[in-house]
């Protein structure tokens, strides 16, 4: 039997902020663990701190309380060159932009997150490649970003992401701007990134993604809490 590794350790998270005078606190005592290999989805309406808590264990943000812990690294005492390294090597981010250098290939786009983490040179053309055919690219890796459809610069957002082969994916909203079936392509790459054990946490408003994932989190009033009324697949993120 095979034992379980929780990737993703989060304990008491909180986060506060003092906006017009008036003290709000996004993340309040967030607790929350992922395993290698899981796709945990967090619901919530607009302002109930998904984003705030994915910055949190993605190391975008510090929190004022509590810890948060990623393949045994603890992110919140990561500062400076250990703080970008983690980011550059542990992370794939995937937000609601796609963020691609406009004038830069797909393949450029992608090579160029492979040399910030520091991948060797000779393996980098080889892993582009790779990553832009596992998210259907393969005839648009000369095409520039400008070039690409919406739904196709979304695609080398995710490819940039998990070329660098992560411990963990971070998906902020990453369907909000994207029609139905086009949404539905991305949370399918997102399953098949679980499927190769990399633990994905996803913060979504898209209600029909939440079959597809292992475990659905509501987010309200700075407060997760499993979501009863929004079950996920019995068989998780396993499409095919």
């Amino acid at each position: 039997m095979t034992a379980v590794t929780d990737l993703v350790v989060a304990r008491g998270l909180t986060r506060e902020f003092v906006v017009g005078g008036e003290r709000i606190r996004p993340v309040n005592g967030v607790d929350l663990t992922v395993q290698a290999g899981e796709f945990v989805m967090i619901v919530g309406r607009s302002g109930a701190g998904k984003t705030t808590l994915l910055s949190l264990i993605g190391a975008l943000d510090v929190p004022d309380s509590g810890s948060v812990t990623v393949a045994d690294v603890r992110v919140e005492s990561l500062k400076g060159r250990a703080r970008d390294r983690f980011l550059q090597v542990s992370v794939g981010w995937v937000f609601q932009t796609a963020g691609l250098v406009p004038m830069l290939t797909a393949q450029e786009n992608v090579e160029l997150s492979l040399r910030v983490a520091g991948v060797d040179e000779d393996s980098i053309t080889q892993r582009a490649t790779e990553a832009l055919a596992v998210v259907g690219l393969e005839g648009r890796f000369a095409h520039t970003a400008a070039e690409l459809s919406g739904g196709e610069q979304h695609r080398v957002a995710l490819a940039r992401a998990v070329a660098k082969r992560p411990i963990i994916v971070i998906a902020d909203e990453p369907t909000a701007q994207l029609d139905s079936e086009t949404a539905a392509g991305i949370i399918h790459l997102l399953c098949t990134v679980a499927t190769s054990g990399t633990a994905v946490i996803m913060a979504t408003h898209d209600l029909a993604a939440v079959a597809s994932a292992d475990r659905v989190m509501l987010m309200e009033d700075g407060r997760l809490t499993a979501s009863p009324s929004m079950k996920a697949s019995s068989t998780g993120p396993r499409i095919t």
